[in-house]
């Protein structure tokens, strides 16, 4: 039994790290250009870069891992019964929950690894990240600032400075400040400098002893303001979308700051919503890897008729009505309209019913003829867009043989 055991856990971690490594690829991908834009017009170096992969792993693999449980769990049992192992298995004496031991072992592990990404990973990941992508806007405002030259790297500014001391202090600075286009401004300064704020990720230029001139919105009523101090927020093209990119919000704070935002929230009279789902979050996402570790299996034995590439496609197709249903219930739950701390374990709850039912029939070995249909049905829409696809690429194959042979009668 205990080789048996073996055997079911060793195929269900060499499918899974297959499945985690396909889907997290494919994650990356969606990232290249925007880390070669970094590597090209941001000066990032690669491994600054490679950094970045590293924080951002931990927001990938929240999704990929109970996706992967899924997978795994499917197409080994999948194999299994179309090798008549799960026969053989039957034919032994051992009963299906026997046989889902690994199953269980399987699940907890990937349970934990996906407790330890929510509650740590991903918030430092995220945070590291933030800081990281600051640090490059950072260095590219100060050492683009360039004396007696016209800089525009910043969005509605155009900056002049005469002079550069000590690498940092900037004088005799001329700006011509857009950013209120019909109200355009000139603010002239003595001296200034560059101050960074890291927990607002912002960058401004701080003004010494200057003037605002201002010919107010219809341009004859002309105003000038002195000051002895100025500070001037500089937006770099495309900072907005940098700061997008670190995924800032609930999805970096960990569960303590989270309860905190929550308090802090009800002190002030208000029920902050999407702070209270994401905390649910942290919790309902790993017990989705126990879920999908017993509801594969089933799904996989059930499948076996249809090979490899059904069982898949079923996989697929369980796992696009959890997450359309988790998606809608944790919008649902941001806005009120559903219980925040409830909402995405409504996907969760109504999948472990499944499971339990499912796994109840298979003990029993007792037929279901919903999941016959259910998978028929998925089937055959896989299979209609196997036809389709084979039949396009016929037809394109025949288009390009009949051109090819129209050239080479053509240079005859």
């Amino acid at each position: 039994m205990r080789i048996i055991n073996k055997y079911i856990l060793i195929e269900l971690l060499k499918i899974f790290s297959i499945s985690a490594g396909f889907l997290t690829a494919l994650l990356y991908m969606d990232k290249i250009l925007y880390l070669t834009e970094l590597i090209i017009n941001r000066g990032a170096s690669f491994f600054e870069v490679f950094r970045m992969i590293v924080y951002i792993s931990p927001a990938f693999l929240a999704l990929t891992i109970p996706i992967s449980v899924l997978v795994a769990s499917v197409a080994t049992f999948n194999q299994f019964s179309s090798d008549n192992e799960w026969v053989a298995m039957k034919g032994n004496g051992w009963s299906f929950l026997e046989m889902m031991k690994p199953v269980l072992y399987f699940s907890l592990i990937a349970y934990l690894f996906t407790n330890i990404i929510m509650l740590y990973a991903l918030p430092w990941g995220n945070q590291s990240f933030k800081k990281l992508i600051y640090d490059i806007v950072q260095k590219r405002a100060s050492f683009e600032i360039k004396p007696n030259v016209f800089n525009k790297d910043f969005d509605n500014l155009m900056v002049l400075v005469k002079k550069k001391e000590n690498g940092e202090v900037l004088k005799d600075i001329f700006i011509s400040d857009a950013t209120a286009t019909e109200n355009p401004k000139i603010i002239v300064a003595e001296e200034g400098v560059v101050i960074s704020n890291p927990d607002l990720l912002k960058i401004q230029l701080q003004l010494k002893n200057g003037a605002i001139h201002d010919l107010g919105e219809k341009k004859n009523n002309y105003k000038l303001m002195n000051f002895e101090r100025y500070d001037l927020t500089l937006d770099l093209p495309n900072t907005e979308r940098l700061q997008n990119k670190a995924l800032v919000g609930n999805r970096e704070l960990s569960i303590k700051q989270l309860l905190n935002k929550i308090d802090a929230a009800l002190l002030e009279g208000r029920t902050d919503y999407p702070a209270q789902v994401e905390l649910s979050k942290k919790l309902s996402i790993p017990f989705t890897c126990l879920i999908f570790g017993f509801f594969g299996a089933p799904l996989g034995i059930k499948s076996s008729r249809s090979g490899k590439s059904g069982s898949y496609a079923i996989a697929a197709a369980a796992i696009g009505v959890y997450y359309i249903g988790f998606v809608s219930a944790q919008n649902l739950g941001s806005i009120g309209k559903l219980d925040p701390y409830l909402s995405v374990w409504i996907p969760n709850i109504i999948y472990l019913a499944l499971m339990i039912y499912m796994v109840y029939k298979m003990q029993r070995e007792l037929p279901f003829k919903w999941l016959n249909k259910f998978g028929d049905f998925f089937l055959g829409l896989y299979e209609v867009f196997q036809n389709l696809t084979s039949k396009l690429t016929a037809l394109e194959t025949s288009a390009v043989e009949s051109a090819s042979a129209a050239k080479s009668e053509k240079k005859l």
